[in-house]
């Protein structure tokens, strides 16, 4: 009884906090590999054009401090979808985990309210070759092998953590052509089989977002649009690319073009909300997974080359790329809207994390608070209700670097390398201040030491591998005492 009451407590407070009826729809629609640059309401380049992503920032929040937890597509995701640190869990880096199937995710906590579910593009959450310490304890029959392939891991053993069997009724999963889907564009059912669609990829993700939003119009929904775009490998039909013309590397101009591309999709989806009477009754988010991998020098490697390569995105004024803990990895495009609720035209300055997605979501909805998330919910600090900043610190454990954020400060350790700045400057991360305030390094080192203790694999990372030593060299040029 006392249950009962405390939930229905909550959905009275959440009701009049948040006043929408019914329930409002969730839509969380992340990019992958983008670069904070390239969302031309930030004013960084001149080229890059994203009216429709722009008009959305307008509709809310502008979220000009916004984070993921990890510079890496599989840890930053799991981050997302889970509300919690992928640390806690074990998931640090690609190589790690797949997201466990212990973990209780967004659209698996908002069924519990009723709501319809649907995702479409990037999963990239299931087991793979590359998860060495999953292989070992799951195939010790391939403790023998050295390296391992994709066709190592059985199609059953991955089954399980698709998004289908991870709490979404409605699946459009893939990343080009190739498509795990149970639903047609056409808005139909269907059996859950693998399916060809020859299309460009992502009209074909905004096609699936339009007809699931159309087949749930009448209840509340939680969809994940999961863009593969602007990653590599770089396409793009001519409709999309002849909008850049001139001289420019083609990389850029590609990537220009996917992004473009990813604008129409969120022009298109702002535009059924409307016809359909939803945009007040839904709450957007506007995330890239992490920032752009520049590959240092930016290199205009002809197209043809669909290995890991600069994706033509980004991150300026950031310091850094994808893979590193600097502002240029993990300081990333963050809309946050929702007409009616949140006021319009706001720029806001807090840092803002990816982890905050799962704890809006569920307060939005009326659900009860989850102790165990490690984000805060948004609404109270968008909508005025608070001043205050939802976090005091934010943390990073990736590779062998660590960081935290606490107020203006950031505080990065590489290997025997620390770096305190304040990134609210113009300066942000070219102006090292650790001897200038040696007692605040201090403090949030600690601190930071102390979160790695809450772990599943405790402790600070050790010496930096090859490509985090060439990129601290290369961004944070050591200087003589």
């Amino acid at each position: 009884m006392q249950k009962q009451l405390l939930t229905a407590f909550l959905v009275v407070t959440t009701s009049v906090l948040y006043p929408q009826s019914p329930a409002p729809n969730i839509l969380v629609v992340l990019t992958d590999d983008m670069g904070y640059a390239d969302l031309s309401v930030h004013n960084q380049e001149a080229d890059v054009r994203t009216p429709n992503i722009d008009r959305l920032a307008r509709s809310g929040a502008l979220c000009t401090a916004g984070y993921i937890t990890a510079p890496q597509c599989i840890p930053s995701r799991a981050g997302l979808l889970s509300g919690r640190y992928q640390q806690r869990y074990g998931l640090d880096h690609n190589g790690t985990i797949p997201l466990p199937l212990t973990e209780k995710l967004i659209p698996e906590r908002l069924k519990d309210a009723g709501y319809a579910t649907g995702m479409a593009g990037k999963w990239h959450l299931e087991p793979n070759h590359q998860q060495e310490e999953w292989i070992r304890e799951h195939l010790p029959e391939l403790a023998e092998k050295k390296t391992f392939v994709p066709s190592d891991i059985p199609d059953k053993m991955k089954r399980a953590y698709r998004s289908d069997r991870r709490g979404f009724d409605d699946v459009f999963e893939g990343y080009i052509n190739n498509y795990l889907t149970n639903y047609t564009l056409a808005g139909e059912d269907k059996e859950t089989s693998a399916e060809n669609i020859p299309d460009y990829r992502l009209d074909i993700q905004t096609e699936a977002a339009l007809s699931f939003i159309r087949r749930h119009k009448e209840e509340p929904f939680f969809y994940y649009l999961s863009y593969f775009a602007p990653h590599v490998p770089l396409e793009a039909p001519s409709k999309y690319l002849d909008r850049f013309p001139g001289e420019m590397p083609e990389r850029r101009r590609h990537c220009l073009a996917m992004l473009s591309a990813v604008d129409d999709g969120v022009g298109r989806v702002q535009d059924l909300l409307a016809e359909l009477g939803l945009t007040e009754n839904t709450l957007v988010f506007f995330i890239s997974d992490n920032g752009a991998p520049l590959k240092m020098i930016k290199e205009d490697i002809t197209l043809d080359f669909k290995g890991g390569a600069w994706d033509g995105s980004l991150n300026t004024p950031f310091i850094g790329e994808k893979g590193m803990l600097s502002e240029g990895g993990i300081h990333v495009p963050f809309v946050v809207s929702w007409s009616g609720t949140i006021p319009a035209g706001q720029r806001y300055d807090h840092p803002v994390s990816s982890l905050d997605v799962a704890a809006t979501s569920l307060a939005a909805a009326g659900l009860p608070t989850a102790k165990e998330l490690d984000g805060k919910n948004l609404l109270p600090h968008l909508n005025g209700t608070t001043t205050s900043a939802p976090h005091k610190y934010l943390f990073w454990r990736f590779w062998e670097q660590i960081a935290v954020r606490s107020g203006n400060y950031k505080y990065l350790r590489v290997g025997g390398r620390e770096f305190l700045f304040d990134v609210t400057t113009d300066e942000h991360e070219t102006n090292n201040l650790l001897g200038e305030h040696p007692r605040k390094a201090r403090k949030l080192a600690r601190k930071l030491d102390r979160w790695t203790q809450s772990l599943k694999n405790p402790g600070v990372p050790g010496n930096p591998n090859q490509s985090e030593t060439q990129w601290y060299d290369f961004y944070f040029p050591k200087t003589e005492d």
